[in-house]
């Protein structure tokens, strides 16, 4: 195995989810800079107001303040034996910020892009609602709760996240489009990018992904 795999793709295109089951398969722990920016966005501090602001806008947080949590989060002692990315890095510059991060703890990398076509990930975003109990989470379109806007499981309300409105979404796809086509190129050129659809069944996808990941290590 490689010792930090990073999976990107598109918003909505499930691959925190599939970071978490390659997490549990190959005993790598998941770094989700999604998760980690979205609890810094509730503390009472002048960075958490400004990326609580930047992400409900649908904006990127800058590329010192995501590698400032990369470096701190992986120099834990789970991360010795290596990693896995969700969401960093995103842009060419975070990628040779990555490179010399790598380098400095004598890991290898390799990017996994999930591709998905942005009509499904538009209905996948702008129709999902979580739980504010439980965190069980619905879509309007592909799972809607049995009740509308009750949670099956406590009957508590649904809540729909800042950054999943209709405007915030697009302007998420084209931040997405404008900044990781270089990187995608970046990875492709130095021979360690491998690509899956996220269409499918969770099981299905993470399969295919587990022989690409097998057959890109044993090159």
């Amino acid at each position: 195995m490689p010792r930090v795999i990073v999976i990107i793709g598109p918003p909505g295109a499930g691959k925190g989810t599939q970071a978490r089951l390659v997490s549990e398969k190959y005993g790598y722990p998941q770094i989700s800079t999604g998760d980690i920016l979205r609890e810094m966005a509730q503390a009472e501090t002048a960075l958490g107001h400004e990326i609580k602001s930047t992400l409900a806008s649908g904006k990127l947080v800058s590329d010192e303040i995501l590698a400032e949590v990369i470096q701190a989060r992986t120099s834990r002692s789970d991360c010795e034996n290596g990693y896995i990315l969700d969401g960093f890095p995103r842009t060419v510059n975070q990628a040779h910020q990555l490179e010399e991060l790598a380098n400095q703890q004598q890991k290898d990398v390799l990017l996994v892009r999930v591709k998905v076509h942005e009509d499904v990930l538009f209905k996948r975003l702008t129709g999902r609602r979580i739980c504010l109990k439980c965190g069980e989470i619905y879509n309007i379109y592909f799972r809607p709760p049995k009740v509308e806007g009750l949670c099956d499981l406590d009957g508590n309300a649904l809540d729909q996240r800042s950054d999943d409105n209709p405007d915030s979404v697009a302007r998420r796809f084209e931040e997405y489009r404008s900044s990781t086509a270089p990187l995608i190129e970046y990875y492709r050129n130095s021979g360690r990018l491998i690509e899956t659809s996220g269409e499918g069944q969770v099981e299905e996808i993470f399969e295919k992904l587990c022989l690409l990941i097998e057959g890109a290590v044993s090159r």
